[in-house]
């Protein structure tokens, strides 16, 4: 006997079905895989380029500060020299113009140290005697100025005491002192010395006892509790924490020497950049002037930079000119 089965069109279809669903998940699955890969790649691809854009912005950044670093000097420099030519065309020649100036500049450097008698010596050794004085009185200056700023800003008996006399005599003209040099030391050379010295001296002297006085009184305290004695005091809790204000009034005193020594060597004669700007204006030669001028400006400008590098590598602290 025969027996036979009958299956509903729904049996018939659910392999089909199956079989349908198990390829396309199949598909999907390649595809997804594939799509893996393809992200990958690309992901691959964009990292090994991300580098390139940071670079170009590091380069643009770099680039612009250096223009803002630059550009601004320069600025000010064309317009300085833009100044001077029409004030050389408006005065009819009486002021050389910058290129005049410039061609006598390259003949006056060209020889800086010739000397040809002591009345007659080239720019380089003017500087150097101007420097060699400005040194031995700003260090005289600078062995008394600073001792006294810390005694006079650690008591306050003589801080009292001193103070009408730092006001009186801080606010005299450097130059009023140098009849009382050339009196006292017979010489032109030491009194110009003697003018640096009382003119350098001042800044010091404040300067170092106002940071002494500054010092909080809980660091005194604790040196009080110790039992320190002075010395330990002034080298191991003072003299830490005046340094920045002392660094201050060495360079205030810097600047102020180089002002004087100028003045001071028209005065006196002898061998320097000031006696130079005179005897070139004695002899009308303006261009010398001018030429004077600007290293006078450069001499003090490198003064000025190395104090404030000297101060910021002891102070660790950014020192603004």
């Amino acid at each position: 006997m025969v027996s036979a089965v009958f299956h509903s069109p729904l049996d018939a279809a659910a392999p089909a079905a199956q079989n349908a669903m198990t390829n396309v998940a199949s598909s999907a699955l390649s595809t997804s895989a594939r799509g893996q890969k393809h992200s990958k790649s690309a992901a691959t691809t964009a990292g090994a380029a991300t580098p390139a854009a940071p670079a170009r912005r590091d380069w643009a950044a770099l680039s612009r500060s250096f223009w803002m670093a630059v550009l601004p000097p320069l600025c000010g420099l064309g317009l300085l020299v833009g100044l001077w030519a029409v004030v050389s065309t408006t005065t009819g020649g009486s002021i050389p113009t910058p290129l005049e100036t410039w061609k006598q500049a390259l003949d006056v450097f060209s020889n800086p140290f010739y000397s040809n008698g002591p009345n007659d010596q080239g720019v380089g050794w003017n500087v150097l005697m101007s420097l060699e004085r400005v040194a031995i009185g700003f260090g005289m200056a600078a062995l008394v100025g600073i001792p006294a700023g810390f005694v006079i800003g650690r008591f306050n008996f003589l801080s009292r005491m001193f103070n009408p006399l730092i006001s009186l005599l801080r606010p005299v003209s450097p130059l009023a002192w140098l009849p009382i040099g050339l009196l006292v030391f017979k010489g032109a050379n030491p009194a110009a010395i003697w003018t640096i010295f009382i003119c350098s001296i001042w800044p010091m002297i404040i300067n170092t006892a106002v940071g002494v006085q500054r010092v909080p009184q809980d660091y005194m305290n604790v040196a009080r509790v110790l039992n320190l004695s002075e010395w330990k005091i002034a080298t191991k809790i003072l003299f830490p924490a005046v340094l920045p204000y002392m660094l201050t009034g060495v360079r205030l005193a810097v600047g102020t020497a180089w002002l004087v020594i100028v003045a001071a060597e028209m005065l006196t004669g002898g061998v320097g950049i000031g006696f130079w700007v005179w005897d070139e204006w004695n002899n009308l030669n303006v261009k010398n002037i001018i030429i004077a001028i600007f290293v006078i400006g450069i001499v003090g400008l490198v003064l000025e930079f190395a104090l404030i590098k000297l101060a910021t590598a002891f102070t660790f602290e950014e020192v603004k000119a």
